[in-house]
């Protein structure tokens, strides 16, 4: 049927009218018509591209209703990392913060940005050519899931950017917190109840389980909104401050929350803590406490950061809720790593909405310095307002047969000796045959982020290591279907698929495989950050801990932790006989065998400038394996530049002939692709 001309006109008309009207209700709150208004012109325009599915573009209004339901989330990584921050809970703790920055960056004064810190669920907007394209949530920092058909559902997030005021970035990666309002949320577990259905906890468990919704249409019901706050990848757009960002932001058609402070100096930043924390119960959302970051992003880049942190910002943290109760007993557990952590047992109470029945009292030190004893009277809080734990002893309610505790100086599991760990407060079982450090090592040794051996869950571990079947990382390669089988309730066909997946696992990434051993502060992104640096286990078991060090994102500890496990004998005993066993370890990057049919076969690249992270001459090697060709300069048959840092005249070259330019990231996603 052919299209009336005047149809495809009023489409375009309404989704420029509605898009104008959704960025005066979320952003400037300043609507012009009325609710009922808005909802007769998207009934219109729904009807229209129902008809016509060719008139509805990437960016229309109609996109706010949901799409049909997926199978489930993929994952996608961040270009830059979204890293945690650290916490700070009282001022002093922000003067040093503050007085370590201005050491670092050599300089007399420093500006900040504070911010109210929102209670809600961290994502990231993809907007290429000003359009949006993906929106992933923070995940584990390294990748999220993505969650693109129900963020666009959400009317307070533009599908296409405002570019009245500014031109357009070829990338804008925009990081900001999607929450529930503090009405919204009432009414929505009102009307959950009207329905017979369970109420939401609180408005963040709410917003991420719409978020999470595999059917975006239902999300759509939900009064989910967002405030931004930073951006990620940019391309094709520069910023000087977080003031600028902010104010840029804004135009482009984002809700920036009204309450952040810019350009100010650190006693303005305490005087605004203050403030914020006396108008929080008037506020219309959840905050539990305030973001401080430097205001200037030259001064961000040469802090640097941490590896699960920057260390240009810090998260200061409202007094959490606290409760008394009393310390019923005292025990001790053993982690993964052998370190003994004391528990307090507590008669039960609420704190914060939810049961406390225990708390960390983390180490002796911890006890000696609070002077904690079982039966005791003690104030609690939930640190953060997650984790449990006892701020202080009510000695005055002291009846004198409250019990002192003594760290014991064997392990409570294996009954081996304890020592004290040199610089630290940590005590450990220095059993590596520990029982209780065996099974929690064995477990994250096969998790997913691991060794991924699907089916070896924690109970069949319990089993495998009560038995005496595991008694190192090695043994999981020896087993077989005869061990596997005296396992209880275990059928003919677990005990093949356990056997499969075993050998499967045997061919492991580099980063996985050093995450997997269990290193001492090596977390997963700290094994990537390895396994990039040193390309080899071998490589990395001859360097020594400077080098370690002075890898952009560690730090002295872990440097100190992965020298110390790799020049114990029985830890190279076992990694041999790992390798012995058939486990092939994969460069994180080249793990791939060639593909005739990738991006890259029959391409011709040139790399130029300096990569920050790879090294060239084995992206030539794993780009010639995808059937590649690279050459040293650019000409009309050049497919792709890949530019690194400081590209000079090969990239003006070039983005004269209309060469396709990569940057490190985009080159490493096009290789995993």
């Amino acid at each position: 049927m052919k299209m009336d001309h005047s149809l495809k006109e009023e489409a375009k008309r309404l989704q420029k009218e509605l898009t104008e009207h959704s960025r005066r209700y979320h952003v400037l709150d300043e609507p012009i018509i009325t609710d009922s208004e808005y909802d007769r012109l998207l009934k219109r325009l729904v009807e229209i591209e129902s008809q016509y599915p060719e008139l509805s573009v990437a960016d229309s209004p109609t996109k706010r209703v949901g799409a049909p339901p997926l199978d489930a989330f993929e994952s996608a990584p961040h270009s830059i990392p979204m890293l945690s921050l650290d916490n700070a809970f009282e001022d002093d703790d922000v003067h040093w913060f503050h007085e370590r920055n201005i050491k670092n960056l050599d300089v007399n004064k420093i500006l900040y940005t504070a911010e109210p810190k929102l209670d809600g669920v961290a994502v990231e907007l993809t907007y290429e050519n000003g359009i949006l394209t993906r929106a992933t949530t923070r995940g584990d920092g390294i990748k999220g899931e993505v969650i693109t058909e129900n963020v666009r559902t959400i009317g307070s997030i533009p599908l296409r950017l405002n570019t009245e005021q500014n031109p357009v970035p070829a990338l804008l990666e925009v990081r900001g917190e999607i929450i529930i309002m503090q009405k919204d949320f009432e009414g929505l577990n009102k009307r959950r109840l009207g329905k017979g259905e369970a109420e939401f906890a609180n408005p963040r468990n709410a917003a991420a389980g719409s978020l999470r919704q595999l059917d975006s249409r239902v999300t759509a019901t939900r009064p989910l909104t967002i405030f931004v706050y930073g951006v990620g990848m940019v391309k094709g757009m520069a910023f000087e401050t977080q003031a600028q960002m902010l104010a840029v932001l804004k135009t482009f058609g984002f809700p920036v929350n009204k309450h952040i402070q810019t350009g100010i100096s650190i006693k303005e930043v305490l005087s605004f803590y203050k403030k914020l924390a006396e108008i929080r119960p008037d506020l219309e959302y959840e905050i539990d406490g305030m973001v401080i970051k430097v205001d200037r992003l030259d001064m961000q880049q040469a802090l640097g950061e941490k590896i699960k942190s920057p260390r240009w910002a810090i998260a200061y943290k409202f007094p959490a809720v606290q409760e008394t109760t009393t310390i019923l007993d005292i025990i001790v557990q053993v982690g993964r790593t052998g370190t003994l952590t004391p528990v307090a047992l507590l008669e039960p109470t609420k704190v914060g909405g939810v049961i406390v029945s225990r708390a960390t009292l983390h180490n002796a030190d911890e006890i000696k310095r609070k002077d904690i004893r079982v039966g005791d009277r003690a104030l609690i809080v939930r640190a953060g307002d997650v984790i449990p734990k006892v701020v202080k002893i009510i000695k005055s309610q002291r009846k004198g047969n409250e019990l002192v505790f003594e760290m014991p100086d064997r392990c409570p599991v294996c009954n081996s000796q304890v020592r004290r760990v040199a610089d630290e407060a940590a005590i450990k079982c220095i059993n590596i045959s520990c029982q209780a450090q065996l099974t929690q090592r064995i477990k994250h040794f096969v998790s997913k982020k691991g060794f991924d051996m699907e089916g070896l869950g924690k109970k069949i571990v319990d089993q495998l290591v009560n038995e005496g079947l595991v008694t190192s990382f090695a043994d999981l390669f020896t087993l077989d279907k005869d061990c596997l089988e005296k396992l209880d309730r275990q059928a003919e066909k677990s005990v093949a698929n356990l056997v499969k997946a075993i050998e499967e696992s045997k061919k492991i990434s580099f980063s996985r495989f050093l995450f997997a051993l269990g290193i001492d502060h090596t977390g997963e992104n700290a094994a990537r950050l390895l396994a990039l640096e040193f390309d080899t286990l071998e490589n990395l078991m001859a360097a020594d801990k400077e080098i370690i060090e002075n890898i952009h994102g560690m730090g002295e500890k872990t440097a100190g932790s992965v020298i110390r496990f790799f020049g114990n004998r029985e830890n190279k005993n076992i990694i041999h006989q790992i390798l012995e066993a058939g486990v092939r370890i994969e460069n994180d990057l080249f793990a791939r065998e060639t593909e005739s049919n990738h991006a890259f076969s029959g391409k011709t690249l040139v790399l130029t400038g300096t990569l920050e992270t790879l090294k060239r001459t084995e992206v030539k090697k794993r780009l010639e394996a995808l059937g590649a060709k690279v050459t040293s300069s650019v000409s009309a048959k050049t497919n792709f530049l890949v530019a690194g840092r400081d590209a000079g005249s090969k990239l003006k070259k070039a983005v004269n002939l209309g060469v396709t330019v990569l940057d490190e990231n985009d080159l490493i996603e096009m290789i995993h692709d």
